[in-house]
């Protein structure tokens, strides 16, 4: 088994000898979920008050995302944002992510000068100069608080959204095609919701439309 990887802060300090000085860290989560917004995170940690354990969002337990949220929270600059359902479906998925990201830079209480995003691509039109790190939110501790922060709101958005649209299972599956997901819509219809634009859901609000001559 590969040794896990640790995030380490390694990617500020770099920025900041190369005379950055506001350095902020950019996430999103909800890519593959049939519902719900895509939603992002743009953090700028303290360097003397980085919480202990920042890690992947993936490899942390809900409660360790949720003791780590409350510390970022408390510690750090941190802005959230989304892109809706009806954006995602009009933009694409991809592009809909870059505009939370964007929104996220924009919020922060002071302008970043240099952005660590998450990923192999940049959004355009950021407000500074920007870096795309692959795994960045396991190897940049900028990027894991992004992740930590935009996971656990998301993830209590969609506690929301269950209680409104029950019966889709989105307060354990967020949003994510699991069976059980997809038996519920076959069984109880498409929500305002969800994403249209996404194939099992598109197959099912189009499945009886024909087109005849």
């Amino acid at each position: 088994m590969a040794p896990r990887i640790t995030p380490d802060f390694s990617f500020e300090t770099a920025a900041l000898a190369r005379g950055r000085t506001r350095i902020a860290g950019v996430d999103e989560v909800g890519r593959g979920p049939l519902a719900g917004p895509v939603t992002a995170a743009a953090v700028v940690l303290d360097p003397a008050a980085i919480p202990p354990g920042l890690a992947d969002s993936k490899a942390l337990s809900a409660a360790a995302r949720d003791r780590l949220f409350g510390q970022i929270m408390a510690t750090a600059d941190v802005c959230v944002a989304h892109a809706s359902v009806e954006e995602i479906d009009a933009l694409n998925i991809l592009q809909a992510s870059f505009l939370a990201m964007t929104r996220a830079v924009a919020g922060l209480s002071c302008a970043p000068d240099h952005l660590l995003i998450d990923g192999n691509r940049l959004p355009r039109d950021l407000p500074c100069g920007a870096e795309a790190i692959v795994k960045g939110d396991a190897r940049c501790l900028s990027i894991a608080a992004a992740s930590i922060v935009a996971k656990v709101v998301r993830d209590r958005l969609m506690v929301d959204l269950a209680q409104q649209y029950p019966g889709y299972g989105w307060e354990a599956n967020a949003g994510y095609p699991t069976p059980a997901h997809r038996e519920a819509l076959l069984n109880l219809g498409v929500t305002p919701a969800h994403r249209r634009s996404f194939g099992p859901v598109h197959k099912i609000l189009y499945q009886d439309v024909s087109i005849t001559p």
